[in-house]
């Protein structure tokens, strides 16, 4: 029977840029998977932004990355990749972060090199470890995943910090060690996402900062140049932020908020989404008669 990760790997490795997006909590996950999306990625800005309401500055732990894995988890079968930021430390703490993110439900985990505490890849006065020390990472991340069908995304924040050539080196030496999909952040042309494609030999990952320094483009751009996977790490979270400003400003200037303003869910389309349904039939399937001891 094919896993989770079986599948990624054979979507991803379709090179058909495949379309991901990302997810903050599990009501995102269930709306993301009612649209039609194929895979998951729980994003690290998310989480830390809806969780913290916090930048992402490398805040977030990783014992708070695996409870939202598994709430996530808990409510869907699609294959869920998981952002891993730097690790959480040296190679031992990748090791340890790897199997705590595997038992918790992740198919995948990406990580980067740069300096701990990191920033988002689209913010300035990012730096980069040595990348012998990112690739023992990779080597460990590797090493630490109990199915082989769990993948290891290894990004390199290096094309802002060292130029687009250094950054492609890198992502070669974490393929050598192990990588099975590279990521190079923050590319401002397409002809570099060419490039980095041409120079590789494994699938590459695409991620499109809404705002960020990435052109943006179609996905049929994307499917031409032998993209693996687009992501959209922040899209659901962007659209609730402006979802829920619009509705509660509404709300303040008018004292009132029906369905009928256009501004928020329908309270049945809100139960149909959450599976109450389904809790209604076990209420019903586990019901104790009147006067049964």
């Amino acid at each position: 029977m094919e896993t989770a990760g079986g599948r990624l790997r054979e979507m991803i490795g379709q090179r058909r840029a495949l379309l991901v997006p990302g997810v903050m909590n599990a009501l995102a996950a269930r709306v993301a998977e009612d649209v039609g999306y194929e895979a998951l990625y729980i994003t690290g800005a998310g989480v830390t932004n809806a969780y913290l309401g916090l930048p992402d500055v490398g805040l977030i732990s990783p014992t708070q990355m695996a409870d939202t894995i598994g709430v996530v988890r808990n409510i869907t079968e699609l294959p869920l990749i998981v952002d891993g930021d730097t690790g959480f430390g040296n190679a031992i703490n990748v090791w340890h972060t790897v199997r705590s993110f595997e038992r918790a439900g992740a198919n995948a985990i990406q990580l980067e090199d740069q300096v701990f505490p990191k920033r988002c890849g689209h913010f300035d006065g990012k730096g980069v470890i040595p990348a012998a020390e990112m690739a023992e990472k990779v080597r460990a991340a590797v090493e630490a995943r109990r199915s082989p069908d769990f993948l290891v995304i290894a990004r390199t924040d290096a094309y802002a910090t060292h130029g687009l050539d250094e950054a492609i080196a890198r992502a070669q030496s974490f393929i050598d060690a192990g990588a099975d999909i590279t990521f190079v952040e923050a590319p401002r042309q397409i002809s570099d996402i060419r490039k980095v494609i041409e120079s590789l030999s494994v699938p590459q990952l695409v991620n499109m900062v809404i705002g960020g320094h990435t052109p943006s483009v179609g996905l049929s751009d994307f499917r031409e140049l032998g993209v693996g996977m687009v992501l959209y790490a922040n899209a659901s979270l962007q659209g609730a932020i402006m979802g829920m400003r619009n509705a509660l400003t509404h709300l303040r200037d008018k004292g009132v908020l029906t369905e009928g303003d256009g501004l928020v869910a329908p309270f049945a389309e809100r139960q149909r989404l959450v599976g109450m349904a389904e809790f209604k039939r076990m209420e019903g399937r586990y019901a104790v008669a009147d006067g049964a001891s």
